[in-house]
């Protein structure tokens, strides 16, 4: 291509983490299904949930009313009606948040909606001010790496490590240096967080939620693997709203990834503003996952078909992962961190002899796709050598291709240990208990 791209062109098809997790994610399962992938965040394939696909298909198929909603009309900019009133109905009844349809707006992927609120709420402003994004903890969502259409959208403060028993340990928020400064525009975390699976706490919650509102900036909540759907969570975890939240879901781990539905529950001038972005943007917001499970929402089916169905199909799939790294990497100095939702293990090799990146390469090469950890601190700018001693694995795959992944794992990082002690280097691995590092 010849053309001289403007600064957006040229932000916006430069290589990045996100284009290559999903480069790698595409031609994994179109080009080559001898591919090993534990890299992608591709939800499962679990019969009972496609069995309930086909059987909506064929409802939708049935019914005129569903397939004019679904592709014959233009919904409102802010997501169809019909799925946004019962939604709001159910979450209300759940919970007992004051909540309408004007509180929720549908976009095009929970991808686009943290592109539109990041923007619409950071950046540069009017009178010369640029204001960022806090994350109050870091290792956090790649994806919010290369959205931003400034540099420096981010700031990220390094975690508490709690080590525990049996070779795990847990991410914490280090309060003692959290600050929201003045040139902050909101704080986001995610929870279940991607990737390391961690659930943060109720009291940390609460505490960031005072924090956000003593400083007068929303609290943003990625719940993508949250409750009430689709309750990828095996440890105890109350959801949080109020009109200085925004809480944002997704329909792609249902199993619906390819239908590309975000969904934001804010204020109602949060959810005017993203309405008027889309208008601009697409006109309009897809139905089709929407329609598609909207039923679903209206009678409540969602939550027991979340607890039931999907909840424990992926907390087998975590024990089993467990049980596979444990056989696999005996020997290696490895942790894992808590696994207490979504659908990855976050594995660190303390003292690791080479970068995360580059052990990513070398597992390219024999068919095994990872991501490397460096992927998930944004926003972090001093040196931290951990960031570079983690890879994220995900366990949604057949049984056989995360035990024979993790075999060639095991293999290559056993590899780079020979010859030396296998020990961490850190005093901060040694110390056990609650550490910051």
């Amino acid at each position: 291509m010849n053309a001289k791209l403007s600064k957006f062109g040229e932000r916006f098809s430069r290589e990045t983490g996100t284009a290559q997790l999903m480069d790698d994610l595409g031609r994994a399962i179109s080009e080559d299904p001898t591919a090993l992938l534990l890299g992608g965040g591709n939800p499962g394939v679990i019969p009972e949930m496609v069995a309930l696909f086909q059987r909506r298909l064929h409802e939708i198929g049935d019914s005129p009313d569903d397939i004019q909603r679904m592709m014959g009309n233009y919904a409102h900019p802010r997501g169809e009606l019909r799925f946004r009133k019962s939604l709001a109905a159910l979450l209300s009844r759940k919970y007992g948040w004051p909540l309408t349809a004007d509180n929720i707006a549908l976009t095009s992927g929970s991808q686009t909606g943290f592109f539109q609120l990041f923007n619409m709420l950071a950046g540069d402003f009017a009178d010369g001010s640029r204001k960022r994004i806090l994350l109050p903890m870091t290792p956090e969502y790649a994806g919010y790496n290369d959205i931003g259409l400034v540099d420096d959208l981010y700031v990220a403060h390094r975690p508490e490590i709690e080590e525990r028993h049996g070779g795990f340990f847990k991410y914490r928020v280090n309060f003692d240096s959290l600050r929201i400064e003045d040139d902050i525009a909101a704080v986001c975390v995610s929870r279940p967080t991607n990737p390391t699976g961690n659930i943060i706490t109720d009291g940390e919650m609460r505490q960031l939620d005072a924090m956000a509102k003593a400083a007068g900036v929303p609290f943003i909540i990625d719940n993508a693997y949250g409750v009430p759907f689709p309750r990828i969570i095996y440890s105890p975890a109350t959801p949080l709203w109020n009109e200085n939240v925004i809480l944002c879901k997704s329909l792609s781990k249902l199993g619906l990834p390819g239908i590309r539905t975000g969904i934001v529950i804010a204020r109602e001038e949060i959810i005017e503003a993203l309405g008027n972005m889309t208008a601009i943007q697409s006109l309009t917001i897809p139905s089709t996952g929407a329609v598609f499970i909207q039923p679903w929402v209206e009678s409540g089916e969602i939550e027991d078909i979340s607890r039931d169905v999907i909840q424990s199909f992926y907390q087998r799939k975590m024990e089993f992962a467990c049980d596979v790294v444990r056989r696999e990497f005996e020997g290696v100095p490895y942790k894992i961190h808590s696994p207490e939702g979504a659908f990855f293990l976050w594995l660190w090799f303390p003292g690791l002899p080479i970068t995360s990146e580059e052990l990513y390469r070398r597992l390219k090469t024999r068919n095994v796709l990872v991501m490397s950890g460096h992927r998930f601190f944004p926003g972090l700018k001093e040196p931290w050598r951990h960031a570079d001693e983690c890879l994220r694995l995900s366990y949604a795959q057949e049984d056989r291709v995360v035990e024979e992944g993790m075999r060639i794992i095991a293999d290559e990082v056993r590899g780079l240990y020979s010859g030396r002690a296998a020990v961490a280097t850190t005093e901060s691995v040694r110390a056990g208990g609650r550490i910051a590092v």
